[in-house]
């Protein structure tokens, strides 16, 4: 599933197509996704200005001059591509990249100057939905999430308070929406390799320098895999169909089985499962 850096790069590339014009035409195709299309989804849409495009956690916020916002949820495998009058291709075949087909274009959108912009989304796990803007606190997606990991708020001893007498494993709580937005498993691995400290190190033992060390790598790691246009992994390409490529600079996740990068650690990357997931860690370095 797309973390914070993806969502993030496909703000970026949607923001110059989007932000300032008008939706022309709004056309959902089918009445669903992981949830229903709210009521008169086109219509509300339709003739609307988009006024700016934000990102929270890993929604995607499309602010509009209606008052409302549109949010957006890219899941498993949802997609928005662009398409444009003078040009149906570009590099990495965006129109209808590899894994994809027309028949799940399921919401698109006819731009002021001829852009088209589609979501595509085999599985349907995405899902899109309308709230007034002026109530974004109560919006159930929304409410209560933690500070966003590259911000002022987010620290060490921010992030210590947050886990203070937890009995959760350390990994467990950092993809805790409440404690910090937009992380997911691939960057909580990576982060916790640079920090030196093991996934299942229990949360509520973390002190202030582990804090202090640990928030900066999850800030370093976001940073950086925002600045590489995120991981591409499965389904994930930016709005213009490129592909990130933090992958290739991965540490910890996916590396089983490789010799630890860390210096002079000489250990192995091992793979266990939490809660499900694959965590990807070395015993030799991180503790």
């Amino acid at each position: 599933m797309p973390e914070l850096p993806e969502v993030e790069t496909v703000r970026k590339g949607l923001a110059p197509v989007m932000e300032g014009r008008l939706i022309e035409r709004a056309e959902n195709r089918r009445p669903d996704l992981r949830f229903p299309f709210p009521d008169g989804f086109a219509e509300r849409l339709t003739g609307i200005r988009v006024e700016r495009l934000d990102r929270r956690a890993k929604y995607l916020l499309f602010r509009l001059e209606s008052g409302e916002t549109l949010l957006a949820h890219l899941g498993m495998s949802g997609r928005f591509t662009i398409q444009l009058e003078t040009q149906t291709e570009k590099p990495g075949s965006f129109a209808h990249a590899p894994g994809t087909s027309e028949k799940h274009d399921h919401v698109v959108f006819g731009m002021e100057g001829g852009a088209s912009i589609v979501f595509n989304d085999p599985r349907r796990f995405g899902f899109m939905t309308l709230f007034p803007t002026d109530h974004e606190a109560a919006v159930p997606f929304l409410a209560g999430l933690g500070p966003e990991p590259n911000s002022n708020e987010f620290s060490g001893p921010f992030l210590q308070a947050r886990v203070k007498g937890k009995k959760a494993p350390l990994k467990a709580a950092l993809l805790d929406q409440r404690v910090v937005a937009g992380l997911g498993n691939i960057y909580v691995c990576e982060a916790l390799h640079r920090a030196g400290l093991s996934p299942r190190r229990m949360a509520g033992t973390l002190g202030p320098q582990r804090a202090e060390r640990l928030a900066l790598a999850v800030r370093q790691v976001i940073d950086e895999a925002i600045a590489a246009g995120g991981s591409s992994l499965k389904d994930f390409a930016s709005a213009d169909g490129e592909l990130g490529y933090f992958q290739h600079t991965f540490r910890a996740y996916g590396q089983e089985g490789q010799v630890c990068v860390t210096a002079g650690c000489g250990g192995v990357i091992e793979r266990i499962v939490q809660s499900g997931r694959s965590t990807f860690f070395c015993p030799t370095c991180q503790r």
